[in-house]
């Protein structure tokens, strides 16, 4: 009998797939990293969101595993390469989310350049700062995109329909064509962008690929939305940036918590917005993800009981 662990909190939809084609699951959500070592040799299929770290220590251990199915998008907590060396499928939502999290990052734009949160409290604190309220407008600005995949290409639709100028690099540069956005090299990208948002993977290559040196070539007053993964940036040279007046506003998705020294800092500045990695925080997103990913789940069940 295939054995599938479930170690993430997960929709009901998901596990309405599982219970539709009789096919048995342990769930476990929550689980330590320790438990997790103990349990994972006795089974062939595990299932995560973002939490479970699936680390080298754990695939070592995982004897019978086959495949690695990741509800959501990154996979920066699970160890592709030993996992690919081992023979482990590795899969993910693939584009199920994108919608989700391009919406929100056109969101957390609109919120930088207009003080929307400070209005809001400022009236449930039974004050009218009206004129304190002076924001910019998009129409006109200039989004540099880095990272023109799925998330990206539908930011980049979104953003030319309100009326920014869309530029975007990508290491594939076809993606960019593709997009029908102009390309620019990346460096160029930094100069012209009055906004930047970053939407690439996190990999040895992308951490840290914005640090001193790029936020130097930026515009000053430039604002920067991230909604990917936080160490895409060098956490270290924004706070500096942000306290030189360098960057004019920085809002992201965080998926580092807010006990870190580095985000208390960060929330220390009134020109930045961070949420609580809600990127894929939508009904349809999970709905969508389930489907996708449980689906895929159900045949390699069927592939692996023949």
């Amino acid at each position: 009998m295939v054995r599938v662990l479930i170690t993430d909190e997960v929709s009901e939809i998901g596990l309405g797939i599982l219970k539709k084609n009789n096919i048995d699951y342990t769930y476990l959500p929550g689980i330590s990293q320790e438990e997790l070592r103990k349990e994972i040799p006795s089974y062939d299929i595990l299932i995560v969101r973002g939490r479970t770290k699936v680390t080298k220590e754990i695939l070592d251990r995982a004897s019978k595993l086959k495949l690695i199915a990741r509800v959501g998008v990154g996979l920066d907590n699970i160890d592709v390469k030993t996992a690919v060396e081992k023979g482990i499928e590795v899969i993910n939502a693939g584009a199920a989310t994108s919608h989700s999290v391009a919406e929100l990052t056109i969101a957390l734009m609109i919120a930088l350049v207009r003080p929307i949160i400070f209005g809001d409290e400022s009236m449930r604190r039974g004050f009218w700062a009206k004129s304190y309220c002076i924001g910019n407008e998009l129409y006109g600005k200039t989004l540099g995109i880095i990272g023109l995949g799925n998330i990206g290409s539908i930011v980049a639709q979104i953003a030319k329909a309100i009326g920014l100028k869309v530029i975007g690099f990508d290491v594939a540069k076809e993606k960019v064509q593709r997009a029908n956005v102009e390309f620019r090299e990346f460096d160029d990208l930094l100069r012209e962008s009055d906004i930047i948002t970053l939407h690439v993977p996190l990999l040895d290559s992308t951490r840290g690929m914005i640090g001193k040196r790029e936020i130097g070539l930026m515009k000053n007053g430039v604002l920067i939305i991230n909604t990917a993964r936080m160490e895409l940036i060098d956490l270290d040279a924004l706070i500096e940036g942000l306290e030189g007046g360098k960057i004019g506003g920085y809002a992201a998705d965080s998926n580092i918590k807010p006990s870190d020294i580095r985000i208390k800092r960060l929330l220390g500045f009134p020109n930045v917005i961070l949420t609580p990695h809600i990127g894929a925080q939508t009904i349809e997103a999970q709905r969508k993800a389930a489907e996708v990913v449980f689906g895929k789940v159900v045949e390699k069940v069927k592939e692996l009981s023949k």
